[in-house]
């Protein structure tokens, strides 16, 4: 959908920063035994260092290889275009949720020696939360802001922002 650089780094902030904070949400809820006002006013302070954490990884590295990945399993010319943006999304979730999920064991929690059981167990219980939050949720609705603002009156199918790499 981005059909600039600025696009590109636009579209890729807005996306980190509606999934980065949902999951912060979520993670401090489960931390706390369940959601409350206090739960989104904490997930504030943790945004910044996890948004710029997921906003290099995505930009830089996850964003590429899960096109890549994707369209081993999806072709844009030939697949629906609801078909590719799934694909790309839950290929980005599958990169991403194991990645961010070792940030923020490493650092939000004193998992010492257990650092590899509390990563897998942090990254389980992410994963799901992530897969949905992207694709009914996160991924329709920048999608949305992201054509209201950028691509006012140009025919949009949905895949335009999934050019192969």
């Amino acid at each position: 959908m981005p059909q600039t650089k600025v696009q590109d780094v636009i579209f890729t902030a807005m996306m980190v920063l509606v999934m980065v904070y949902a999951m912060v949400c979520y993670n401090i809820a489960l931390d706390r035994g369940g959601m409350t006002l206090q739960v989104f006013r904490l997930a504030v302070q943790e945004l910044p260092v996890m948004a710029l954490i997921a906003f290099l990884l995505e930009f830089f590295l996850v964003g590429r290889a899960a096109k890549a990945l994707a369209f081993r399993m999806v072709v844009l010319e030939r697949d629906p275009a609801i078909l590719v943006i799934l694909a790309i999304s839950a290929v980005t979730v599958c990169l991403m949720c194991p990645l961010m999920s070792l940030f923020a064991v490493l650092l939000f929690q004193q998992a010492g020696s257990e650092l590899l059981a509390v990563w897998v167990q942090t990254t389980v219980l992410n994963f799901p939360m992530a897969l949905c939050w992207q694709i009914f949720f996160a991924g329709p609705v920048v999608r949305l802001v992201f054509r209201v603002l950028f691509l006012r009156g140009s025919a949009y199918s949905g895949a335009e922002h999934c050019a192969a790499p």
